[in-house]
């Protein structure tokens, strides 16, 4: 497991535009890549959690202000970390099952 992935790295797992990686790096101080002297970012694992729970928070439970989503997650951490896991997992059993539907 690798310790820093750069930005294009995440925006591909993400499915963000870097763009919106270097905004919300505005917006959530919890959000905080490393940049070295040349300005490049570095995003840990912890980072890139944060980031999927952001997402998760915008596209899953329809909360787009900004203001709101640091409300949830102030507010509802784990409840919303229980969430999105749970979704991711039934994303990846759903994808498995056309997978599988597809080569019967």
């Amino acid at each position: 497991m690798k310790v820093y992935y750069s930005i294009l790295e995440v925006s591909k797992m993400t499915n963000l535009p870097s763009s919106t990686l270097r905004y919300w790096e505005e917006q959530f101080l919890q959000l905080r890549p490393y940049k070295n002297e040349k300005g490049k970012r570095f995003y840990t694992e912890q980072d890139i959690e944060l980031i999927k729970q952001i997402k998760f928070i915008r596209d899953e439970l329809h909360i787009t202000r900004i203001e709101a989503i640091k409300k949830e997650l102030r507010q509802n951490a784990r409840k919303t970390d229980s969430r999105q896991k749970a979704t991711e997992l039934l994303k990846k059993i759903r994808q498995q099952l056309e997978d599988i539907r597809r080569h019967m």
